[in-house]
């Protein structure tokens, strides 16, 4: 992210975390041209939501009290005339005091109440009925936390990401192969075009969607990891390039800042944890079903991180 003033040779590039929540918590502050340019990035990305919250704060959040808060993160899988769907959902809360944050992937296949459409169906055709402010607003009634902040991500645009940073290295636990890549087990480093094929498999994946979240989760650190060295710094000009064309959230430029100056720590450790369900076919539609009490175990996970109960 970035730094208040723009000061001489201040250490660290996060540029990634400036725009992404992934890279929203790191540091950047290496003169003019650099911050010039960062506040333009986050006025072209900046795109502001008016929505009533199915889940309200009991007060407004506070970024410069250091107030936990939590991000939706939308990857849309988006064709030439079609809205899109989300592929991926990605729920993040961030901690300051206890320097964590808490990633939550929903299956895109989850039965939930769609809000604003008075239907019950799969969680990612949220996005195709009403765009970001019913996916914010069905996933804040499933979870019963408030969602601050969202980031949509283009999926196929990600490419453009990753390369933007030289690639990044992920750990593989599955030998696979996929859209012409091959995916051996161990320490690997992937390109923009090898990165989305390694998040997006999950049919040779005997664990399926949880499979694909793992990998998910896996290539946003990574991402994070390389936007927080300082040898991307030089390559600043391009992740800009990049966040720009792919990328839209509510975060303002100032409330980068102020999640910088007080947030940066959390970016160190990252508890990724999973929502058990299981298949079943309702009117001949194949749906991932969470039982109850499961919901229930992960809302009071959440708040509890969030500082709300």
């Amino acid at each position: 992210m970035e730094r208040h003033t723009p000061k001489k040779k201040r250490k660290g590039l996060k540029i990634f975390l400036t725009v992404l929540l992934v890279l929203v918590l790191g540091v950047v502050g290496y003169g003019y041209s650099i911050y010039h340019n960062l506040n333009k990035a986050a006025t072209t990305v900046h795109s502001p939501i008016d929505r009533t919250p199915e889940v309200k704060r009991p007060t407004d959040l506070a970024l410069n009290k250091k107030e936990p808060f939590s991000v939706l993160m939308l990857g849309i899988d988006q064709r030439e005339g079609d809205k899109g769907r989300s592929d991926s959902m990605i729920v993040i809360t961030v901690n300051p005091k206890l320097k964590s944050m808490e990633m939550l992937s929903i299956p895109r296949d989850t039965r939930v109440e769609i809000v604003g459409k008075g239907i019950d169906d799969k969680i990612n055709h949220a996005y195709a009925f009403g765009g970001v402010e019913m996916s914010m607003n069905t996933v804040e009634k499933f979870l019963d936390i408030p969602i601050d902040y969202y980031i949509k991500m283009n999926m196929e645009g990600f490419k453009e990401i990753v390369d933007a940073v030289d690639g990044i290295t992920v750990n593989n636990d599955l030998d696979f192969k996929q859209d012409g890549h091959h995916f051996a087990t161990g320490t690997l480093n992937l390109n923009g075009d090898a990165a989305l094929s390694y998040a997006r498999m999950r049919k040779n994946d005997a664990r399926g969607d949880f499979g694909r979240q793992m990998r998910q989760r896996q290539v946003i650190q990574g991402v994070m990891n390389k936007g927080a060295n300082i040898t991307a710094l030089w390559k600043y000009d391009d992740v800009l390039k990049a966040l720009s064309n792919n990328v839209e959230t509510n975060i303002s430029f100032a409330e980068m800042k102020d999640i910088q100056k007080n947030y940066a720590d959390a970016r160190h450790n990252i508890e990724q944890i999973q929502i058990a369900g299981s298949g079943a076919t309702i009117g001949g539609i194949w749906y991932y079903v969470v039982p109850q009490e499961e919901v229930a175990n992960v809302q009071t996970h959440l708040k509890e991180h969030l500082e709300l109960k």
